[in-house]
């Protein structure tokens, strides 16, 4: 039995950065906008234009930020930008949501899935990082194969990756036949770890400040602190494919 190499996924805010991604190794990107608050819903046009690179884009739908608890009113809005981002040529999508009691909020999660579906029969599901949030990770990665997904990215419940990688090793036995994706926090040195525990891809931001993008200006909201904002690096983004490479040799 041959197993499938495993994929190196880059999270991205922009054209520029996935076509960053591209050029220096990246299977497929994670396209969102808002980095900086955990990643908010990119828009149709983001989506297009991404789309017209060639790379695989996976859209996060997250209409907010904050926790992963959502009302009515904004279940309904993710369930339509699920259909929106993949009419507008996303490869598939990375969704979330949770019960107040920290479960997976499976009603939820089937909603989005069946409108994902609903537009490409082959739309790529992913969880997203709501399961380091919930009550039992494990547990949680456990359903995942009947609700629907794909694949789940995770820290184990960590603050990244590398400090969660038993309990992802776990999530890899519960989650069956939904991969799993490693990230948060991970470097180009973490990824051979990674690896060891079974994982099918790891994600990185391969961020760096953007130069002369910071301000010392009239805040323009409460968290803005006048840093600067990210872009991708292309040598971290090597330097993950080329720790990939290393492990499959």
């Amino acid at each position: 039995m041959t197993t499938a190499p495993v994929a190196l996924e880059i999270a991205v805010t922009s054209p520029a950065g996935a076509l960053v991604a591209r050029d220096h190794g990246a299977d497929r990107v994670e396209l969102c906008v808002g980095l900086e608050l955990g990643g908010l819903t990119p828009s149709q046009a983001l989506v297009e234009t991404v789309h017209e690179t060639g790379i695989p884009a996976h859209a996060l739908v997250r209409c907010r930020p904050g926790g992963f608890v959502h009302d009515r009113d904004e279940l309904d809005l993710m369930e339509r930008e699920v259909r929106t981002v993949l009419r507008s040529g996303a490869a598939g999508v990375v969704v979330g949501a949770l019960r107040p009691d920290r479960t997976l909020d499976t009603d939820a999660l089937r909603r989005f899935v069946a409108a994902a579906r609903s537009v490409s029969a082959t739309a790529e599901v992913t969880l997203h990082r709501a399961i380091d949030h919930a009550a039992d990770p494990v547990a949680a990665a456990a359903s995942l194969a009947e609700l629907g997904f794909t694949r789940v990215l995770t820290s184990g419940g960590a603050p990244t990756a590398a400090a969660g990688a038993s309990t992802i090793a776990r999530v890899v036995e519960a989650a069956g036949g939904v991969q799993v994706m490693a990230g948060a926090g991970v470097t180009p040195a973490d990824v051979a770890a990674l690896v060891s525990v079974g994982v099918a891809a790891v994600h990185l931001s391969a961020k760096r400040p953007a130069v002369g993008s910071a301000h010392a200006g009239v805040p323009m909201g409460g968290s803005d602190d006048g840093s600067a904002h990210f872009v991708t690096d292309a040598e971290v983004v090597r330097a993950a494919r080329r720790a990939l490479d290393v492990v499959a040799a």
